[in-house]
């Protein structure tokens, strides 16, 4: 899928670095280039400052107390979950839940919907891109139901084999899991065309969002998604908080995940009945502090545009694929910087990815490398792991090259 290019000039990356305090500090006497956005981003002063302001002036537990710091904290809880549900395009609150992370997002839902919705013989249809989050918990729920799990393959280009969709969606697909980008390659999914194709045949559709929601503008009615799940700290925001969209009939069809204090409604030695959406799979005491922060996040997503930052991450990974062409035995996963986030994974004949992370450390440069909790994925390629340089609405075309430029560096001492 390729996404048309928008305006990488109109970010001022000056003005944008200054928000982000981490950014200015050395790291083996070398100033810090951080390359490692897909696992985590940084935060600007905007959000630490709203999670300070939290934990100095309003924290308290939600929903719980009737003095002021809980009445406070609480109307700051929900005008963040109405901030979330802007950015999703959903239709009500009711429809976003607080958890904390993807991966407790997509848990929920497998968790959740599974039992009650599949029997042996139905089957669950991932992709082979999928992060380790999205597979495992429909393997857990196919273990318990007797399910069985069907991949979508990835093509040698990096992208989703669209043509096979058709021959595996039958009547027995119940749930199609799929991630709207790869943390890996990069590749932009074309998600409302698989939403489309799934609801063809009575599947609904989970989309693992984790690495669309920093760079891609999200209208999940749009899509038609029955279920999106992302993760605030990929998106400029605190760890520990994600949000489950679902659609409303769905969740409140759905039985509770967790269970405990605040999803229910009233309780007895014998049983419970559960409370209204969203509080029905919020159950304990919630991510006060990141939730309310979360807010400052979404609104400085918002105002720098995220057009704006998916036009100059890909620019950055145009610039990166052109300034590797030439480095023998490397190659590059994934498809071209157009089709993609800004991210480019790769690997160099010989040489382990591990290696290569950790020496090109000592030059300031953070990347990551291993597997990137995508095994599957790594194995279609015949590869164990991979280094993964991630772009994001900070980094600089200079970063990029300082970053090639320790590579190449790295790579004459290991080859």
């Amino acid at each position: 899928m390729t996404v048309a290019p928008q305006h990488a000039e109109n970010l001022d990356i000056e003005s944008i670095r200054a928000d982000f305090p981490i950014l200015h500090q050395r790291v083996h006497g070398k100033p810090l280039v951080y390359l490692d956005n897909a696992a985590s981003s940084q935060k600007p002063r905007q959000v630490i400052d709203a999670m300070r302001e939290v934990d100095e002036r309003y924290y308290a537990n939600v929903h719980r107390g009737g003095h002021q710091l809980s009445n406070e904290s609480t109307s700051l809880y929900e005008e963040s979950r109405e901030a979330a549900r802007r950015f999703l395009g959903a239709g009500s609150t009711r429809e976003v839940i607080f958890t904390y992370g993807t991966t407790s997002s997509i848990n929920t839902v497998a968790h959740a919907w599974g039992p009650a919705n599949l029997q042996s013989g139905d089957e669950i249809l991932v992709s082979e891109m999928e992060h380790h989050s999205n597979l495992v918990p429909w393997q857990q729920v196919a273990q318990r139901t007797g399910a069985k799990i069907k991949a979508l393959p990835v093509t040698d280009d990096g992208q989703l084999a669209m043509d096979q969709l058709p021959g595996l969606l039958t009547e027995r697909t119940k749930m199609v899991a799929i991630s709207a980008a790869s943390n890996v390659l990069g590749t932009i999914n074309p998600v409302e065309e698989i939403v489309r194709q799934a609801h063809g045949v009575g599947a609904l559709v989970s989309v693992d969002a984790a690495q669309a929601a920093p760079h891609k503008s999200l209208d999940v009615v749009q899509w038609d998604a029955d279920f999106v799940a992302l993760s605030a700290h990929k998106m400029v925001g605190p760890s520990g908080l994600g949000i489950l969209y679902g659609k409303q009939a769905l969740l409140e069809a759905m039985p509770p995940f967790l269970g405990g204090g605040s999803m229910i409604n009233t309780v007895t030695i014998e049983e419970f009945t559960p409370a209204m959406l969203p509080a029905k799979f919020e159950a304990g005491t919630p991510p006060i502090t990141a939730a309310i922060a979360f807010k400052s996040a979404i609104e400085y997503l918002e105002k720098v545009g995220l057009e704006n930052i998916l036009a100059h991450e890909q620019m950055l990974a145009e610039h990166a694929h052109q300034l590797m062409a030439d480095i023998p035995g490397l190659r590059i996963l994934g498809p071209e910087p157009r089709q993609k986030a800004g991210i480019v994974s790769f690997t160099v004949d010989g040489v382990s990815p591990n290696d290569i992370g950790m020496m090109i450390d000592a030059a300031g440069v953070a990347i990551r490398a291993g597997h990137h909790c995508a095994m599957p994925l790594h194995a279609r390629y015949g590869i164990s792991s991979s280094a993964r340089a991630s772009f994001y609405l900070y980094n600089t075309r200079e970063e990029v090259e300082t970053f090639v430029t320790a590579l190449r560096k790295v790579l004459t001492m290991l080859t």
